[in-house]
């Protein structure tokens, strides 16, 4: 019974998809849902039916009687609007009207520019797991196993078998994972990547999400210097904010990092003057470094003999920050509001 409806169903539909007049459709319409059509005649077989067959096989034909109904009614309509169209009127040489068509996130047009600026000064995009040990995520990247970020309640641990020489999986609440990662690749340095992926913290708030995305970038060779970190900053900031904006560097402290710093850039709404929003003139944009020592040692390059740099944003923190976007709340960026993606 379930077959012979299905197939019953998916013949009247091609029949009324390709009936060209309204008298074949008022010959299928008859054929199908008449009193003595298709239809009907299923009904009749369906009262013989024991009650857990009927209640099953029921649901079925009325899925199908909709179905029919329903093509009936559609292809009624359209022919019923274009044969009130004069002949005269209607010009086959007009182009026709191109269906609306969707376009990027605002998170992807920003990744895509975030990658542009770095592989312009000699920077190479890659991508490591989402799902990465311990050992990438936390333990090779100086981070003792007492560290507040290898608690429950601030990463996601993945329900799996711990390894005994990784540890547990983890989704990676940073693209700092890779770090490592692309020593062990690259044996031996120069090194010059920028990692993008997604990242994911317990974290929920008007500039915080479960998940987001950042960028990691990652320099080591000989002699390599703050000057350089600084530098590759002040070109991302005028490249990415814009000529007028300005970056600086605060001390701080971050475990793979040595020395270390919060990089912070000028508002764009006072241009570093202080307003309401940033009361200095200064917006936290995220953090950077110098490789800590412990950090080359466990992606096996001599510290004695390279030195390198790591950055660390999130995408979305550094899009909201664009001069212009006024987004007040990051958690927009996901909300689905068709209003809000429409405007980029």
């Amino acid at each position: 019974m379930r077959e012979k409806l299905q197939n019953l169903k998916n013949e009247a539909l091609a029949q009324i998809i390709q009936a060209t007049d309204p008298e074949e459709l008022d010959r299928l319409r008859v054929h199908y849902l008449g009193k003595s059509g298709q239809l009907a005649q299923f009904a009749k077989e369906l009262a013989k039916l024991s009650p857990e067959e009927k209640s099953e096989s029921g649901q079925i034909f009325n899925d199908a009687k909709t179905a029919i109904s329903n093509a009936l009614a559609s292809k009624s309509e359209i022919r019923s609007r274009s044969e009130h169209i004069p002949k005269s009127e209607i010009d086959s040489t007009l182009p026709g009207i191109r269906p609306p068509t969707g376009h990027l996130h605002p998170v992807t047009h920003a990744i895509e520019e975030i990658s542009s600026i770095f592989e312009k000064i000699g920077f190479v995009r890659v991508r490591y797991p989402e799902v990465d040990w311990d050992w990438y995520a936390f333990e090779s990247l100086n981070m003792p196993k007492t560290h507040p970020a290898r608690d429950d309640w601030e990463t996601f641990f993945v329900d799996t078998p711990e390894d005994k020489e990784m540890g547990r999986l983890v989704l990676t609440p940073h693209t700092s994972n890779g770090q490592v990662r692309e020593m062990e690749r690259v044996k031996t340095p120069p090194i010059r990547m920028i990692n993008i992926g997604k990242c994911y913290r317990r974290q929920s708030d008007v500039s915080h999400t479960p998940m987001f995305h950042q960028f990691d970038g990652l320099v080591i060779n000989h002699g390599i210097n703050i000057t350089h970190l600084k530098g590759t900053i002040d070109y991302f900031v005028k490249q990415f904010f814009g000529p007028k904006r300005q970056s600086r560097l605060r001390p701080s402290h971050f475990r793979f990092t040595e020395p270390s710093f919060e990089v912070d850039v000028t508002c764009d709404i006072c241009n570093g003057k202080g307003c309401k929003l940033c009361k200095e003139g200064w917006l936290e944009l995220g953090g950077a470094g110098m490789v800590h020592p412990n950090v080359l040692k466990a992606g096996k390059i001599d510290p004695n003999t390279y030195t390198g740099f790591a950055l660390g944003w999130g995408v979305e923190r550094t899009y909201m920050m664009k001069s212009g976007l006024k987004i007040d709340d990051l958690r927009l960026l996901y909300s689905n509001d068709i209003r809000f993606l429409n405007q980029f």
